[in-house]
């Protein structure tokens, strides 16, 4: 396998960046001229004297904004562990570097003021956009490994396909760099000085139990197809892209022999919404307009090519408003009429309702006979393939978050149980639930698990992490499980049009035209978005006033009291009938591409 460069340094000159390889015996420099943008290679000697330098990580990419391209690099990693001898890092800070010295041309045209000022404004907005999703925990690379595919999947490669490079081979739907770096990408003498980054979370730790250590790591591959937020982005796309789709991976490496179980979390795979109005719970709809099962059979035929047989755990509620999402699913199963796909229907909250999250072992006793069908993926000291993981359970709950985290965490607990007692970790008759030091690690990197695949599409930690560290629903639980859920109701109706701008701009969703001055940032609110919040707010105080300083007569305090009391709540009830155009949206990408 063609490795990436592991170490690199930043000269800035006026008219080029030089990004020099400092790996032992390197002697390439890549050279970005600053004006033509031309990407080539040059030798360490043609480094100018007088260029300024500082050490850098690695190269995320390269993107085009209002102002003229930019750079984007990592500027500090921290190590997460070694995985089978190749170091695994976290990019932890990252800078976007104009290729442009100032933003002076945008005035060239002789546009006027406030053109001038809106399209520096726009260059802003953009900036801050990358920033945002730059700023999103959990971005993870390698130099010398492939982080994309899992195991079984490298394994079963041809030797032409491990003389790749990383960005050749890599899985593009785990590549969350792949827009920035496709310039690098058309040009293959430049791929050792780029590298894929994951998106998602990764873990590796070192454990021992009877004196034998071992390495566990669990692996979050989250999806740059349909990638968003929670309530902008459901479903799937007309490819067959579900959204929050996420590979999690769980390996176990003990005396040269390595064990892996894959499973995925996807959105309910056909076309569906649930836009914000400003409802706590926003009703999910179904589309009506288009054939849901073109998408629905891609979305499955991809994953069986991937996986192999599939098994369905859906974990939505069989009452309600969710209700008719799950009778959606299970009769598109059906009238799929695919062997290789199995559906099971699991009301999560129903049955572990009133604490009784006992009840999940109903639902691990009853797939346990198709977990031990798939199996998963074994391969001893010598390299010998010893199993192969046939089929995956595809977990889904509304969010494919919180309960799906759950679930997932207890089938990987199973598999790793065989796992260990067939690597000899564990002595016969011997339970990963009777380990404290390592039962103690498992739950508390699942639980991690769940709050960075949640950040990353809700914008909070996961609800339910107190049943994933301790293995029992608490008190407190229910308490942070209530405050988590006030910040994702803010954030998902005041603040996540933008998140999702951000991520369709990184992506490439959406590309930024330098020679087009106007941009689909600026639209323009009707009056209501103002002038009704004004009046509730005034009626309110007014309200609160009249009680606090009564008037001559109780039947005059009440009157005043009942006159405004009505138009803040009147005005409230007009707000929330009118919902979807308080909220924040989407500006870049049109909400009809989104459904």
């Amino acid at each position: 396998m063609a490795t990436a460069y592991e170490s690199f340094k930043l000269h800035t000159s006026p008219e080029k960046f030089y990004i020099e390889a400092c790996d032992d015996g390197a002697n390439d420099v890549l050279v970005i001229d600053r004006v033509s943008t031309e990407m080539t290679l040059a030798a360490k000697k043609d480094i100018p004297p007088s260029s300024v330098t500082r050490p850098i990580c690695g190269i995320m990419g390269t993107i085009r904004l209002v102002a003229g391209m930019y750079l984007i690099i990592i500027t500090k990693k921290k190590k997460v562990g070694d995985l089978f001898g190749h170091n695994i890092w976290k990019a932890t800070e990252f800078d976007i570097i104009s290729y442009k010295k100032t933003v002076l041309h945008l005035t060239d045209n002789q546009l006027t003021e406030f053109r001038e000022w809106k399209q520096m404004q726009d260059n802003k907005c953009f900036l801050a956009m990358l920033n945002n999703v730059l700023n999103t925990d959990g971005f993870y690379f390698a130099t010398n490994y492939d982080l994309t595919h899992s195991l079984q999947r490298l394994s079963n490669t041809s030797p032409e396909f491990q003389e790749m490079s990383l960005l050749e081979r890599a899985d593009q739907r785990f590549v969350w760099n792949g827009h920035l770096l496709r310039e690098f990408t058309a040009q293959p003498e430049l791929h050792k000085f780029a590298f894929p980054v994951l998106h998602g979370y990764i873990v590796v730790k070192s454990c021992c139990i009877n004196g034998k250590y071992f390495d566990w790591v669990i692996i979050s591959r989250r999806s740059c197809f349909r990638a968003g937020v929670r309530y902008y982005v459901r479903g799937i796309d007309s490819e067959g892209h579900a959204a929050n789709f996420v590979e999690t991976e769980q390996i176990v490496q003990y005396s040269g022999s390595k064990a892996s179980f894959v499973q995925t979390r996807g959105s309910m795979p056909f076309f569906w919404s649930q836009r914000p109005n400003l409802k706590y719970k926003p009703k999910p709809q179904i589309s009506k307009t288009v054939n849901h099962m073109d998408g629905f059979q891609r979305h499955f035929d991809s994953q069986i090519i991937s996986y192999g047989k599939q098994v369905v755990l859906n974990l939505i509620n069989q009452k309600g408003s969710e209700n008719p999402l799950e009778q959606a699913f299970a009769k598109m199963v059906t009238s799929l009429g695919n062997g290789m796909v199995k559906y099971i229907a699991f009301d999560f909250h129903k049955e572990c309702s009133q604490m009784r999250w006992e009840r999940l072992q109903i639902l691990v006793d009853r797939v346990a006979e198709m977990q031990d069908e798939f199996g998963y993926f074994m391969v001893d000291s010598d390299g010998k393939v010893l199993m192969q993981q046939e089929g995956t359970f595809r977990s889904n709950c509304m969010d494919c978050l919180d309960r799906t985290n759950v679930i997932q965490s207890l089938l990987a607990r199973r598999s790793l149980q065989s796992q260990l007692q067939r690597l000899g970790v564990l002595h016969a008759g011997q339970r990963i639930e009777e380990q404290d030091d390592f039962e103690n690690i498992y739950k508390n990197a699942w639980a991690d698990n769940a709050n960075a695949c949640a950040k990353q599409y809700a914008g909070t930690g996961a609800l339910k992490t107190d049943f994933t560290r301790t293995g029992k629903r608490t008190q407190w639980g229910l308490v942070m499980d209530g405050w988590n859920s006030m910040i994702r109701y803010y954030k998902n109706n005041f603040s996540d049009g933008f998140r999702q701008d951000s991520i369709d701009l990184f992506l490439g969703n959406y590309a930024v035209d330098e020679a087009d001055s106007s941009t689909p940032l600026h639209v323009q609110k009707d009056w209501k978005f103002l002038t009704l919040p004004i009046i509730m707010v005034v009626a309110f105080s007014m309200c609160i006033i009249c009680l606090l300083m009564a008037g001559d007569t109780w039947t005059e305090t009440l009157a005043y009291v009942l006159f405004w009391g009505t138009a803040s709540i009147g005005t409230a009830a007009i707000i929330l009938f009118n919902g979807n155009e308080f909220v924040d949206t989407p500006k870049l990408v049109q909400k009809e591409k989104m459904d």
